[in-house]
């Protein structure tokens, strides 16, 4: 694959629907997209250049790819699991990415805490806890939150209220993770943000504030998403403080951030995790691109490749928000939108309504619409 031409070999981990817009946009910035995930039948197998059967977790053998494609980048985009092949062969090719210590940091809880502890981060108080039949419940003040050591998109999460259902909880989210540990950790109160950034060595570029709607405890499962968050001037310089110096502290400098946070009604600001990447729930591919203008994707495949991103608004800003569908509840209202404020849909991202009481975490919910405010 060598011509002498530029290299334009792009290595992009997963194939989901969540990597489509990196995809697309990839091979519409004239890459040629070399994508790698486990053989599922997935939009990504067939939307790629080149797809390569090979799971996101085997790191040695996509290196051995792409040394052999001799890639220019790669990136990944909503997936704490693929950032980690990311960033590992990026690390042994000599490409722009996070180094391993960002990566372990950011996608291990547990180090993720200690980190901000150390560094004066303002974080929730929070235990790593393995040995569950050793756990005395009675030592914590309820309620507490469980979650895996390993996990994003809203898997294995529990609001406890009381002692006794603790050590099940435990449990439970340790088997929706890859190392079967758990945190138990101060329940956080306030409001749910997310807070988007592009890096680009070690200078952070502040793009959005996002408000979280939830279906609140016990698991806490996004249903929507609004950008921008309805909050003032100078609420927004505050957040921006807090994230830049968190992701200072973790070592991030390249590519995209996406930092959960939660805001009590005295302003105080609780950092609940950050991924060094960029945010699923079409937050990243799609409501930054309305809500600012900025093709966050493209920044993205920018960075990955060595280049600073560019900072060209592609249209009007527009406030947005995201949809997603648990119920028949959610359903009649979409089909009532469609029916009445057709223009208002922008898009249609995921629709499979057979799915509509089966809803556990983020990952099956049964359809997915973002819309003008």
């Amino acid at each position: 694959m060598n011509s002498g031409k530029p290299n334009k070999n792009l290595a992009i981990i997963g194939a989901s629907y969540l990597q489509l817009p990196l995809i697309r946009k990839a091979k519409e910035m004239g890459y040629i997209t070399h994508v790698f995930a486990w053989a599922a039948n997935d939009v990504g197998e067939k939307e790629a250049d080149y797809f390569y059967p090979i799971s996101i977790v085997e790191k040695d053998k996509i290196l051995e790819k792409c040394r052999e494609i001799n890639i220019c980048g790669i990136c990944s985009i909503a997936s704490d699991l693929a950032i980690i092949t990311v960033n590992y062969v990026a690390q042994n090719l000599g490409l722009n990415s996070n180094s391993i210590e960002c990566t372990n940091k950011s996608t291990n809880k547990h180090l993720m805490r200690k980190c901000f502890e150390e560094n004066g981060d303002p974080s929730p108080k929070s235990e790593l806890v393995s040995d569950f039949d050793k756990i005395d419940p009675n030592k914590y003040s309820y309620p507490v939150i469980v979650k895996p050591l390993d996990r994003s998109g809203s898997r294995g999460i529990y609001k406890i209220e009381r002692p006794e259902e603790l050590i099940p909880a435990c449990k439970k989210s340790a088997e929706e993770g890859f190392i079967k540990s758990v945190l138990i950790e101060e329940f956080a109160n306030g409001k749910e943000y997310s807070v988007e950034y592009i890096s680009f060595h070690g200078k952070h570029h502040f793009l959005a504030v996002t408000l979280k709607y939830t279906t609140g405890a016990p698991h806490f499962i996004e249903t929507g998403h609004l950008e921008p968050a309805p909050i003032s001037e100078s609420l927004c310089k505050k957040i921006q403080a807090t994230v830049e110096h968190a992701l200072t502290s973790l070592g991030v400098k390249e590519g995209a951030s996406h930092s959960e946070i939660k805001i009590d009604d005295n302003e105080n600001i609780k950092i609940i995790e950050i991924g060094a990447r960029m945010g699923g729930d079409c937050i990243g591919s799609d409501l930054v691109y309305y809500s600012t203008g900025y093709d966050f994707v493209e920044m993205v495949i920018d960075v990955a490749c060595g280049n600073e991103p560019k900072f060209i608004r592609k249209h009007e800003p527009t406030p947005v928000s995201v949809h997603f569908i648990l119920s028949n509840e959610d359903l009649n209202t979409f089909e009532s939108l469609k029916n009445n404020n057709p223009d208002r849909i922008l898009q249609i991202v995921d629709y499979h309504p057979e799915k509509i009481g089966s809803t556990t975490d983020s990952s099956n919910r049964a359809g997915c619409y973002i819309i003008k405010e």
